[in-house]
């Protein structure tokens, strides 16, 4: 569990699913600056900041190398870790293959798990989201081809070069990177987020459930009407976060 005592005036902030790299370095550029203003303006009042995974459209990390780019959101990352920012980074589907990086770098924990947060009085369970709940069995398959260590062992002896470009190819097909399947909300009993939190509130309360991987924007009462899930939504097409001051969890939009 993580506890956080959050100091009057200071705030956590979310963001989830940058998908940086997408869908070319040119484009993506445009993304990341838009990103690090954001994370420059928050810094007034920010205690903790979680990215609740999918930072990177893919990454993985060899022994001596980690994939070129992204310079100016790791270093305005550097920058608010070192003014003493608490900073979390939940892996997602796409940097699942992230080992000790920010870690050894950023001094940043790096969680492949759902995490419990208490808040001064509030409860949340937090996770990129990916694999949680019924269904998805075909992203659950791949997942555990992926989180294999023999296929990590047989990517890692590819060049970078060959390795990146065919990981990038495979990740840019997938539609729900694009979030043209994720525009639309379907329903309480077909979205398996919130089946899940709900189920989940049959053997343990918690006040907030704080999703990414969804790509759609929301907060939704549960069944007991008193807890919220909540989608952070992406930086693709909605540009929306999360912030907490204790006691209030709204989205907003840059």
């Amino acid at each position: 569990m993580i506890n956080i005592s959050l100091k009057k005036d200071k705030k956590i902030y979310f963001a989830s699913d940058q998908h940086f790299g997408l869908p070319n370095a040119t484009e993506s550029k445009i993304r990341e600056t838009k990103f690090v203003h954001w994370l420059d303006e928050i810094k007034q009042d920010c205690q903790v900041l979680f990215l609740m995974g999918d930072l990177f459209d893919f990454w993985h990390e060899w022994k001596y190398v980690v994939p070129k780019g992204f310079v100016r959101v790791l270093g305005k990352i550097a920058e608010l870790r070192d003014s003493g920012i608490e900073i979390y980074f939940f892996v997602g589907n796409h940097d699942l293959w992230m080992r000790d990086y920010f870690e050894s770098e950023l001094n940043i924990p790096v969680f492949f798990e759902k995490q419990i947060v208490q808040v001064n009085h509030k409860k949340l369970l937090l996770a990129h989201g990916d694999g949680l709940g019924p269904g998805d069995r075909g992203y659950k398959r791949m997942k555990k081809v992926f989180t294999n260590p023999l296929c990590q062992w047989l990517f890692r002896w590819l060049h970078p070069d060959i390795a990146m470009a065919m990981a990038i190819h495979l990740s840019t097909k997938n539609k729900l990177i694009s979030g043209e399947e994720d525009k639309k909300f379907l329903g309480e009993d077909k979205e398996f987020l919130i089946r899940y939190s709900n189920k989940k509130l049959d053997s343990e309360y918690f006040d907030f459930f704080v999703f990414g991987h969804r790509h759609l924007p929301m907060i939704f009462d549960l069944k007991n009407k008193i807890s919220k899930y909540i989608n952070l939504g992406d930086w693709i097409s909605y540009y929306t976060y999360g912030v907490f001051n204790g006691d209030k969890f709204e989205l907003k939009t840059y």
